[in-house]
């Protein structure tokens, strides 16, 4: 299928989906034609790795070997590091915010939430954080940078450039979940 047609990627990715539809969110992650393959350990990464080949095989869809990166310790995925440690922003790609200039207008500054709101997992009370920005967006809104949105803009450039790895519970030790409700917002 070429992938010049408009939808060719959308009706690739949702075949892709269908044929790995039993492992997705197991130990598969897929996304166009990229497959990512996670496990706990190196036994069980050789057991899922020989599922996903065998899938591809039944399916006649051909990797090409010097496409495809085996073992990963680390790996870079979608804006982020994936390890054994956990998730992380990718520097790399982050590193476009702390060149980002003040922004001058509406879509700039829609520009600029919407990379920072790609990782809003990674900075707590994003929104509220984002507030002052976000409300120059608003229709009818005279644009008027002010101190907060300076600060409001520093801060989640500084935030994103310090965000924490994420990782999963240990679903065997306790742990607490916080979450609060106020006039601002729930979290």
């Amino acid at each position: 299928m070429p992938f010049g047609v408009t939808n060719a990627p959308a009706i690739f990715m949702d075949y892709m989906n269908s044929i790995f539809h039993p492992f997705l969110d197991k130990f598969v992650v897929v996304f166009i034609d990229d497959i990512l393959i996670y496990s706990k350990s190196e036994e069980e990464h050789r057991e899922h790795l020989r599922i996903v080949l065998q899938v591809l095989r039944e399916t006649k869809l051909y990797a090409k070997l010097s496409k495809c990166e085996f073992w990963m310790k680390e790996i870079s995925f979608l804006g982020h590091v994936i390890s054994s440690e956990g998730i992380a922003v990718d520097h790399a790609k982050v590193e476009v915010v702390l060149q980002w200039n003040t922004p001058e207008s509406v879509s700039e500054i829609r520009s600029f939430l919407g990379l920072a709101g790609y990782y809003r997992r990674f900075i707590e009370g994003f929104s509220k954080l984002a507030m002052p920005l976000t409300q120059l967006t608003r229709k009818n809104q005279p644009f008027v940078w002010d101190k907060n949105c300076e600060e409001s803009f520093q801060e989640l450039k500084r935030r994103l450039m310090n965000a924490p790895v994420l990782v999963l519970p240990n679903a065997k030790e306790p742990f607490e979940v916080y979450c609060d409700a106020s006039k601002m917002g729930l979290g």
